[in-house]
């Protein structure tokens, strides 16, 4: 299988960057965006094979942009990034099939090592559906 198209949604340019750099080095492509209606032209377009989606940002957060993916693509895998992974943090989430949810900085977590074992994941089940 060629690389896995990741889509990366954040609001931070500085998050998006250092992010999507470490993202590639454990072998995907990124697409990275500073919003979620980029975010919904990137996914009617069909070039992402998961999406990493912030959960706070302005004008369309992380729960509407999800809805709006639901709409276009019922079945892609998305991973919530929350900087308060919290009961509110994921409400109204419970019914859309988000993959996994992973805090942004957390010092009880490596998150960069639950990401990147969540994209591992989901390379593999690409390529059995692809194999």
């Amino acid at each position: 299988m060629a690389k896995m198209q990741v889509l990366l949604v954040d609001d931070e340019q500085d998050f998006l960057t250092l992010m999507s750099r470490r993202i590639e080095s454990w072998g995907h492509d990124v697409v990275p965006v500073l919003s979620g209606r980029e975010a919904l032209e990137i996914v009617k377009s069909g070039k992402a094979d998961i999406v990493i989606l912030d959960y706070m940002m302005p004008d369309m957060d992380g729960i509407k942009t999800l809805k709006g993916i639901r709409r276009i693509k019922e079945k892609l895998p998305v991973i919530m990034f929350t900087a308060h992974l919290e009961e509110k943090a994921i409400k109204g989430t419970e019914d859309m099939q988000v993959s996994a949810y992973i805090p942004k900085l957390s010092v009880y977590s490596d998150s960069q090592s639950a990401l990147k074992t969540t994209l591992d994941i989901h390379k593999k089940l690409l390529e059995k559906m692809d194999g």
